[in-house]
């Protein structure tokens, strides 16, 4: 009697996992044949707008915003009142201010100056518009205007005098902290991820001279980082929400 020939197992066929399906919003984009999402990194990331692969910048978490805006609801009310945390405030600020040499204070200061920082931010929304992120250099560009448009009614709702200058009012919360973070920070989020700690160093270098060379109350810098903080999480938020609804440029299978 002839054998049977045995039946041979099933032969693992590659490039079956994925399918250029004709129903995807790009015909060269690969889809799982079982309609799962691809579980890879590289699945999982946002291409840029030129189709490369790349990341939206970063929005803080909502633990973090909640945060800042408990913390600067809080820092208003005790400056308001005059309660014990402004009392205190004060307190530490005379123990620190000319604790350095002026010239060098004065010079960490102006980092915050209108004429300082926002040719840094101009610059970074001038190469985004060269990468064709448009969207998010005019976020960036309407977070820097917005500065002066929440620091000056408190200024004027507050009227808290200055270290220096007790007859003076308008010192609460300090517009060069709020002009450094939201420029230096703007400006690495439109060029690289990898330049925000240069310009987190910049923003603290900031406060710090502000508050050395008593320019500042140290919670006049706080709040100001709390109000630089939600500013920046709704421009970002602003520019991901774009990004989401512009369709990707398509491209053929490689």
């Amino acid at each position: 009697m002839r054998e049977t020939p045995r039946a041979e197992p099933p032969q693992p066929r590659p490039h079956r996992a994925f399918a250029h399906t004709a129903g995807a919003s790009c015909s060269g984009t690969p889809h799982r044949s079982d309609g799962r999402t691809p579980h890879t990194p590289r699945g999982a990331r946002q291409p840029d707008p030129l189709g490369r692969p790349g990341t939206t910048p970063p929005v803080p978490g909502r633990p973090a915003l909640f945060s800042a805006l408990v913390a600067l609801a809080v820092v208003t009310w005790q400056v308001l009142v005059h309660g014990p945390l402004a009392r205190l405030d004060e307190r530490v600020s005379r123990s620190l201010v000319d604790t350095v040499p002026r010239r060098l204070s004065e010079l960490a200061s102006d980092l915050g100056n209108m004429t300082v920082a926002l040719p840094v931010l101009a610059c970074a929304m001038a190469y985004a518009v060269w990468r064709g992120r448009r969207a998010a250099a005019l976020y960036a560009g309407l977070a820097m205007a917005s500065v002066p448009l929440l620091v000056i009614p408190l200024k004027e709702w507050t009227a808290r005098p200055g270290p220096l200058e007790p007859w003076a009012h308008g010192y609460y919360p300090s517009g060069h902290t709020a002009t450094a973070m939201v420029a230096y920070f703007g400006a690495a989020l439109l060029v690289s991820n990898r330049l925000v700690p240069v310009a987190a160093v910049l923003t603290a270098v900031t406060g710090t001279g502000l508050v050395l060379r008593g320019f500042h109350w140290p919670l006049d810098v706080l709040a100001s980082l709390c109000l630089g903080l939600l500013v920046l999480a709704v421009s970002s938020s602003c520019t991901n929400r774009s990004s989401s609804r512009r369709p990707t440029g398509c491209s053929g299978p490689s």
